[in-house]
């Protein structure tokens, strides 16, 4: 009888080893000291310490699991569109090690086994493919990655779907205060410049529009992270900076071209603003 019992109290009393037999489930197996905070409404909560990458392109796989650690899971979908052929993402963590399901899209790569779908993205089509692969109205993360219509895309998913968390890209190339857009086409890719997505204060915008708080921006300056605001509301969630563009926003760490983004357009094209994109639909 001793040994058990002595085990019993040395896994009560031992905090190190209990955290270590419960990370099998979550990036604590892969980062045991990776800090925990108090979500409640006296606790100010900061998602800096947490990014760390797995499988994702920079410190994504820890802020989603950070975050939904704090709000819950509803259903455990996701969705997640630009995943090339889904070996570096924003979901892989989660299906692979956290027990998620999910519909995968990209216009270049098919894996049946993975449940990623070969499909062109359109503000069109989004709708229409969302009920081919019938897409539950109430999942819990949306990733947006194909590096150009980003803005449009979102903006034309059906508000009958509401994921709990939003991931999106966005230019970092243009300053907090600089509401841009690139003009909209269908057909067109990324060519490699600068001339992509959209800022972070028009992606902000239809955030609001669509009613979603801005809660974290990740360190290279590519990911913007967004709750729903009746899910920040009912759990009384205090964010640090939440909704402040200006102090959210991190500047390009990628690239050669302005302010360390993507080369500069040797077309200078031109942008469109969200105000612009939002007001005509009114």
């Amino acid at each position: 009888m001793y040994c058990p019992i002595f085990f019993v109290v040395f896994w009560l009393l031992n905090p190190f080893f209990n955290q270590g037999l419960q990370a099998d489930r979550g990036l604590y197996t892969r980062f045991p000291n990776m800090p925990r905070v108090q979500s409640n409404k006296q606790t100010e909560i900061d998602l800096t310490p947490y990014e760390k990458k797995v499988y994702s392109q920079n410190g994504e796989d820890g802020v989603i699991h950070k975050i939904f650690e704090i709000i819950g899971t509803s259903t455990k979908d996701f969705v997640e569109f630009g995943v090339e052929g889904g070996e570096e993402c924003n979901t892989r963590f989660l299906r692979e090690k956290m027990g998620w399901k999910g519909l995968m899209m990209d216009g270049n790569s098919y894996n049946p086994f993975i449940n990623l779908q070969n499909e062109f993205i359109t503000a069109e089509n989004i709708n229409s493919l969302f009920q081919k692969y019938q897409v539950p109205y109430d999942f819990d993360l949306l990733s947006i990655d194909i590096d150009y219509n980003d803005f449009y895309v979102w903006n034309a998913i059906d508000e009958n779907y509401k994921p709990r968390v939003v991931v999106v890209e966005y230019n970092a190339s243009h300053l907090p205060n600089e509401d841009k857009i690139v003009l909209y086409n269908p057909s067109t890719m990324w060519d490699g410049t600068n001339y992509c997505g959209a800022s972070i204060l028009a992606l902000f915008k239809l955030g609001r529009k669509k009613g979603y708080s801005l809660v974290y921006v990740e360190n290279r300056g590519v990911n913007l992270f967004f709750i729903r605001d009746d899910i920040i509301a009912d759990k009384e969630l205090r964010f640090k900076n939440i909704n402040d563009v200006e102090q959210l926003y991190k500047r390009a760490n990628y690239g050669t071209g302005p302010r360390g983004g993507h080369v500069q357009d040797p077309y200078n094209r031109i942008y469109i603003s969200a105000d612009e994109v939002l007001l005509s639909e009114v």
